[in-house]
């Protein structure tokens, strides 16, 4: 059995795949980033999903692609608690932007392929290998345009009395805004990050409010300032998105785009179905 995983920083998304590509299950966990949860969060997030369980020693091949993966040891963390969990698995275990490079652009076909989901990331691919300009710090210094951002940008602007009245009332009802059930999520409960995204869904419900429209905006541009524009051919390849930001706000992230003179490539919500049919053609 061949297991291909896509995790990003909220969720998990897992295949599993017979000798021959057929698919045997679907299947999702919580997220398992290794920069911000301990061994044992990880292994109770695998042992506690049923399908995953029932067939850990059935699995010959984990192909794992996920957030929080892009240094060696991090890599290594992760393996060690695989190997436990699936004892008969070779794992090889990738940053999540292979997933999305995989998922989106050809083998031997140029492009900058980006996330926009809970956290942000951006690379470029000349058809084989894959370049970065920027080592990520994380969410806290980081992560331009994502969930995340937009979610503490929202709290930020409530708390600093920046949000519009009435759209500051539709978010305290919407949220438990309460300054000490922030601070627990953010600094004693786990997935800090995930917390901040989850706020990201107003933006997106209100996303025609001109104060909505502007932080949006705003948040992208950056995005495209500080991360596609490090690469000299940014505007002479297309640009690939994955991720729920990218999906739900889409219109908003092609205006965007379009405006700074960027080719408009693929843009898609979970990288699992193109990761699974890569996989099929290399069996």
């Amino acid at each position: 059995m061949i297991l291909i995983v896509d995790s990003g920083a909220t969720k998990s998304d897992w295949i599993a795949l017979d000798e021959k590509g057929e698919q045997l299950f679907m299947t999702q966990t919580l997220g398992l980033s290794p920069e911000v949860l301990t061994r044992e969060v990880i292994e109770d997030r695998l042992a506690n999903n049923f399908e995953l369980s029932k067939n850990r020693d059935k699995v010959s091949r984990l192909h794992f692609y996920g957030a929080g993966c892009g240094t060696d040891r991090m890599k290594n963390f992760l393996r060690d608690i695989f190997k436990d969990f699936f004892p008969n698995a070779k794992a090889d275990v990738k940053e999540d932007t292979y997933a999305a490079i995989f998922s989106t652009t050809k083998i031997g076909h140029q492009g900058i392929v980006c996330i926009l989901g809970t956290g942000s990331n951006c690379s470029y691919y000349d058809g084989h290998q894959l370049f970065q300009k920027v080592t990520s710090l994380g969410y806290i210094p980081m992560d331009d345009g994502s969930g995340n951002f937009f979610g503490r940008k929202l709290i930020r602007d409530y708390y600093f009395h920046k949000m519009p009245q009435d759209l500051g009332i539709r978010f305290a009802k919407e949220y438990d805004l309460d300054a000490d059930v922030i601070k627990e999520n953010l600094y004693k409960q786990p997935n800090p990050n995930t917390y901040l995204a989850t706020f990201a869904r107003f933006l997106v419900e209100n996303k025609n409010h001109p104060y909505c429209k502007g932080v949006i905006d705003k948040g992208f541009q950056q995005f495209v300032n500080n991360y596609i524009m490090q690469f000299e051919l940014a505007t002479k390849v297309p640009i690939n998105f994955v991720g729920s930001i990218a999906h739900y706000l889409s219109e908003e992230l092609v205006t965007v785009l379009e405006r700074n003179d960027l080719i408009v490539g693929v843009i898609r919500q979970r990288p699992i179905e193109g990761l699974m049919e890569f996989h099929k053609e290399t069996l």
